[in-house]
């Protein structure tokens, strides 16, 4: 048995990235598409974003940043994205967003965005005051109680990465499509760094002898998409659009 299984993630409305993704995906005859979430929430085109999404061969879950669109907090709401996103938004991309699982198993795949639990913790990093580490098997496994498959698929980092744990199972990070970096306060000031602009996703292929994990850096006009992050008003992000590289936040 032979299987090709496309997976992308944090997309955050950078539709110019993901149609570079798509296009690429098509190309090489791969389905299904599995979208790990935090589609649309940005300062660039979330509405382009949610129309291609929403399409019967791509399976989609939620992200954090999904959640937030649609039960958001009061930081969430003061946000300059928070209206930016949901005024350009039809009932229609409301009802798609509301439709999406948490966690959801895909062709022998568990997908997640962040882990099982829990869409705002990091599986395979470890923040810590001095950096940002790859995370110990003991504690991924701890966030993988109960999943018994054998390949594990989440976001929310986006750092591209696979990760092969004592118990057997594969995990795998295909970065991300749309934002290569950014920074965060908690739990301790941090970056997440690609090291260049290309939109990622990755190509899991299974044979007799297991699984194949193919990283897929591809390049697109990151500096329109970039000007277009500029134009809203999001001068650090298009600066992770157009670099990859990102700076502690103050």
């Amino acid at each position: 048995m032979f299987t090709q299984i496309a997976v992308i993630a944090d997309i955050h409305g950078n539709v110019w990235a993901l149609d570079a993704v798509l296009k690429d995906i098509e190309r090489r005859n791969i389905a299904p598409i599995v979208n790990l979430g935090d589609s649309l929430w940005g300062s660039l085109d979330p509405v382009g974003t949610a129309d291609r999404l929403m399409k019967p061969n791509i399976s989609s879950i939620s992200g954090n940043q999904d959640r937030d669109i649609l039960a958001p907090s009061e930081v969430v709401r003061q946000s300059a994205d928070y209206p930016f996103v949901t005024q350009q938004l039809n009932e229609s991309h409301f009802d798609w967003l509301k439709s999406q699982p948490q966690t959801l198993v895909v062709e022998g795949l568990f997908c997640c965005h962040g882990t099982p639990s829990s869409d705002e913790t990091y599986l395979l990093e470890k923040v810590t005051p001095h950096g940002v580490f790859l995370n110990d098997s003991s504690s991924i496994l701890s966030h993988l109680q109960g999943v018994t498959e054998s390949v594990i698929v989440c976001g929310h980092s986006h750092q591209a990465r696979t990760v092969w744990l004592p118990s057997g199972q594969l995990v795998v990070n295909p970065g991300s499509v749309g934002i290569p970096a950014y920074d965060h306060d908690a739990p301790y000031p941090h970056v997440m760094e690609a090291g260049s602009p290309h939109a990622r996703y990755v190509i899991l292929s299974r044979d007799a002898n297991g699984w194949t994990v193919e990283h897929i850096a591809l390049p697109y006009d990151w500096d329109y998409a970039a000007s277009i992050a500029r134009q809203n008003g999001r001068e650090d992000r298009a600066q992770w659009i157009e670099s990859g590289r990102a700076q502690l936040p103050s």
